[in-house]
């Protein structure tokens, strides 16, 4: 997660990240019904921008963009939220994810195949996800209190859930299953929760909350 509240305005403005991530208390409760429905509106106008920036913006501001997805890690953990959002938003609250990510997937080939190759395709987009529950949000829980090591990912799934602290414990022992597994990045979890990381060799890492990390 990216906490840098002073980016350049994107879709949020820095007042937005900073009530968004709990640095900025409002004094009324319609004050924070407001930043709240701005937020929404936001969003809102942003996604119907998608639909110019497809069709309308110059292919070298295209490539300009997205080439900084070889060299800012940012940027691309933004694009990857980006898509979890859009999953999150579709599956949790009326459209499925497919009828999103497929017709866009299969138009964009058929762009591809005419523009790179001067060519009609015929394209077949398979989406399947198929989830197998490895320990509860409880059980996790459970294992922090117990002072047991836990996953990023499972990290990610306490944290991202809202109603446990995990900082609350002096320490945070984390077990780095693959680094490379494109999963959260602890660095970025570390920072997240103002801890400061540790990484113990290649298969675990120690975020401490006590300004003391051991020797």
């Amino acid at each position: 997660m990216n906490t840098d509240i002073d980016r350049e305005r994107g879709i949020l403005s820095p007042a937005d990240r900073a009530y968004l991530l709990g640095e900025r208390e409002m004094s009324h409760e319609q004050s924070k019904r407001n930043a709240e429905a701005r937020i929404r509106r936001r969003i809102l106008a942003a996604t119907l921008d998608f639909d110019l920036l497809l069709h309308a913006l110059p292919e070298k501001d295209r490539k300009q963009t997205f080439e900084k997805t070889t060299t800012d890690e940012a940027f691309l953990d933004g694009l990857r939220a980006m898509v979890a959002f859009v999953y999150l938003g579709t599956e949790t609250y009326g459209v499925d994810f497919e009828d999103v990510i497929v017709p866009a997937i299969r138009s964009s080939e058929e762009y591809l195949a005419a523009t790179d190759e001067n060519a009609a395709v015929s394209v077949d987009v398979t989406f399947d996800v198929e989830t197998t529950v490895e320990s509860s949000l409880e059980g996790i829980a459970a294992r922090l209190d117990a002072g047991e090591p836990i996953t990023s990912r499972e990290l990610f799934s306490v944290i991202m859930e809202g109603t446990y602290d995990a900082t609350q414990h002096e320490r945070i022992t984390v077990v780095r299953v693959d680094p490379d597994d494109g999963g959260p990045s602890l660095e970025r979890l570390a920072t997240y929760l103002d801890g400061e990381l540790t990484v113990v060799g290649d298969s675990r890492a120690v975020i401490h909350f006590d300004g003391a990390p051991d020797p």
